[in-house]
């Protein structure tokens, strides 16, 4: 029989068909630092790109073999071998096995229109695709998901044979099949029909085989499309955990997972891990550089927001006269404008990660709670900067002694370059530590890179350690844009020490200003982590 029980398998594609939106492109290691988020979040699986289509995703597949995961099974992606050719000797296919992931997706056509008008080949041609890849996947060893694209427009068109297609592949040994909404225009009646008439075919003939969902939101059903799934039999959603993606997005994980679990009753991730989804959805909208609108339902800023002085009474009263769940199952907040108490709860947890012993009364928490807020109101995020935000804390509880001051520094840029191109700025820095100033100059490719250079080298000699710490990520996020040249920017770095990673956050409407912020701040996190006593006399003055 087909598997009826309430467990719903997740499956990512931020890191693939996420990146296929307008304006996201990721790095090695933001594709890295998502998928431990996502593994953080207990996802089933991360489709994490095609080794075959360039450098950089085989790369991420030869460093992701060295993270540790405890729950994410990785995924390659790629097609179905090409028309008229032999399965083992199609290069993508055997780029798929090079990955070595556990599952590799594949995608193959369900529409009839696609496979006579698109790639051009005959309709018994396309079956033997399909056949012959899953199959020759399996025989390697892969836990293989079939993505039947355009698989409901294929179903409007000839049901008959978007229908042979999926019997193909679960034929051929595929463990799970994804009915694609690829142009994203289904609506979720008909989603609802036609995935109910997949499960009960393979509930007859391949009991085995998992029916998965991946819907597209070009009519702004992705999400109900994939509930409706779920609810006609489907056991796997895909789509992208705050659903960015192809054109319009996908279907957004952050929105589809607490309504399978809470609402529906579903098995989907748990509640622990249900309670870091907010944390979560913003620390990977944070890597990709992009904003989660205010009102997104679960993981939005004003998902629990109330202002009305009905709605504030109503809330003071029960909160559930407002409010369809407690906000923080899902780690996000209550907040109820122009009232000092919004947040108190949410942030005083974060707090206690770094001093448990702080009570919600004391007067150093009601401090730090003043301080973050002013600074987020400012422009300050710490979801992707946590470094950040244990200094702020330290600062405030007497923990924490500036370990150099500033003097100034100053950066100067050229071009056309006078030397290395790769050298066009050089910055200075003077500072002061423990009574004794000293200067250094350094070269980069660019201001920030210059300062970072010369910064570090002025400290070595005093701290000896920071000699193994480099700069491996820089982003700039424009947080009023109205304001053209004169905006204010929040820059947040990725800084290692070849053994451990963490990320620091400045803010200004001076680039280089907010830059050094940052900077400061990863070498201050570095050396207090590691015990490193801070010059005692050092209790005044800017840093």
């Amino acid at each position: 029989m087909q598997d009826k029980s309430r467990r719903v398998s997740i499956f990512d594609s931020t890191l693939r068909d996420g990146a296929q939106a307008e304006g996201i492109s990721f790095s090695v290691l933001d594709k890295l630092k998502i998928v431990k988020a996502l593994d953080d979040l207990c996802v089933d699986y991360v489709e994490a790109g095609n080794p075959g289509s360039n450098p950089k995703d085989l790369e991420f597949f030869h460093e992701v073999a060295s993270l540790s995961l405890s729950h994410v099974k990785l995924v390659a992606f790629g097609a179905t071998r090409r028309r008229d050719t032999d399965v083992a000797d199609d290069a993508n296919i055997r780029s798929l096995l090079s990955a070595n992931t556990p599952a590799v997706a594949i995608f193959g056509k369900s529409w009839d229109f696609q496979v006579t008008d698109i790639i051009r080949t005959s309709l018994e041609e396309n079956l033997a695709m399909i056949r012959d890849t899953v199959g020759f996947l399996v025989a390697h060893g892969k836990e293989v998901i079939f993505d039947a694209e355009h698989f409901f427009d294929g179903y409007a068109d000839n049901p008959s044979y978007a229908l042979k297609t999926v019997r193909t592949a679960a034929e051929a040994g595929a463990a799970s099949i994804a009915l694609c909404d690829t142009r994203g225009g289904a609506i979720p009646s008909f989603v609802a029909d036609a995935t109910r008439v997949v499960v009960d075919m393979l509930e007859v003939s391949h009991p085995q085989v998992i029916v998965g969902i991946h819907a597209h939101n070009d009519n702004s059903c992705a999400d109900a499309n994939s509930v409706m799934a779920v609810e006609a039999g489907a056991r796997q959603v895909q789509g992208t955990l705050v659903g960015f993606g192809e054109r319009c997005g996908n279907a957004r994980l952050a929105t589809i997972i607490p309504t399978l679990q809470l609402k529906m009753g579903f098995e989907v991730i748990g509640s622990e891990a249900l309670s870091r989804l907010y944390l979560v959805s913003h620390s990977v909208a944070e890597i990709a550089n992009v904003s989660i609108p205010h009102g997104t339902p679960y993981i939005g800023r004003s998902a629990f927001t109330h202002k009305g002085g009905m709605h504030i009474d109503g809330i003071a009263k029960n909160p559930k006269s407002f409010e369809h769940i407690d906000p923080e199952t899902v780690g996000n907040e209550r907040r109820l404008l122009m009232s000092e108490v919004a947040g108190r709860a949410t942030i005083l947890k974060r707090i206690q990660r770094y001093a448990p012993e702080l009570g919600k009364d004391a007067p150093e928490t009601q401090q730090i709670i003043d301080t973050l807020k002013l600074m987020e109101m400012n422009g300050y995020q710490f979801e992707g900067a946590e470094s950040s935000f244990e200094l702020v804390i330290a600062k405030h509880l007497g923990k924490h002694t500036p370990y150099f001051l500033l003097d100034h520094y100053r950066t100067l840029g050229e071009k056309p370059f006078v030397s290395d191109p790769n050298t066009s700025h050089t910055a200075v820095v003077k500072v002061a530590v423990d009574k004794q100033t000293a200067i250094a100059a350094a070269q980069g490719d660019g201001p920030v890179h210059a300062l970072d250079k010369a910064l570090r080298k002025v400290l070595e000699d005093f701290y000896p350690t920071l000699s193994t710490i480099h700069l491996t990520d820089y982003k700039v996020r424009v947080l009023d844009s109205q304001q053209a040249s004169a905006a204010k920017v929040r820059v947040l770095i990725e800084t290692t020490d070849g053994e451990t990673s963490w990320s620091t956050v400045g803010v200004s409407t001076d680039i280089i200003e907010a830059s050094w912020m940052a900077l400061v701040d990863s070498i201050e996190y570095k050396l207090m982590r590691e015990g490193v006593k801070p010059p005692a006399d050092h209790t005044e003055g800017e840093y």
